[in-house]
């Protein structure tokens, strides 16, 4: 599902640019991807689309001073990993408190358990592009240094 994901995100310059699901399956298909992970795919951007709609009221709250404590439940799903660089993408401004929230719930709805770096980095690369967010140059760069993620825009 991951591949799918990077190949969206190298090959759709915006959301808004992917055709709709049935169309999206059917490339997505043709290019070589089989079923059950295009269904996991669709269904993971599915979720983002309803978790994104639900955290909105969030994007108005003020974050200069916001600080997330993470459950215990939350620390055992992802790790310290997973939660170590969600914080790095926080205080490097990257991520405000309503597209934090998305991405930890995007990454507790994966099956990776505690959820690894290079997951990790793709559900972030994904809720980023998602909301159009302007991404500072070095972030970037570390969202991409893993093998698995390659840039072709």
């Amino acid at each position: 599902m991951l591949d799918i994901l990077v190949y969206l995100f190298e090959n759709y310059y915006t959301p808004q640019a992917c055709p709709d699901a049935d169309v999206l399956a059917h490339k997505l298909a043709a290019v070589g991807f089989e079923d059950d992970d295009i269904n996991d795919a669709l269904g993971w951007l599915h979720r983002l689309a309803q978790t994104t709609e639900q955290c909105s009221p969030l994007s108005a709250l003020s974050t200069s001073d916001s600080h997330r404590v993470f459950a215990d439940h939350e620390y055992q799903m992802l790790g310290s990993q997973a939660i170590g660089f969600i914080q790095f993408l926080e205080s490097s401004g990257t991520l405000p408190p309503a597209l934090r929230e998305i991405m930890i719930e995007q990454a507790l709805a994966t099956d990776d358990s505690p959820v690894s770096l290079q997951t990790i980095k793709v559900i972030a690369l994904m809720v980023l592009w998602s909301q159009q967010a302007e991404i500072d140059h070095l972030v970037f760069e570390e969202l991409l240094t893993d093998d698995r993620i390659r840039m072709s825009h």
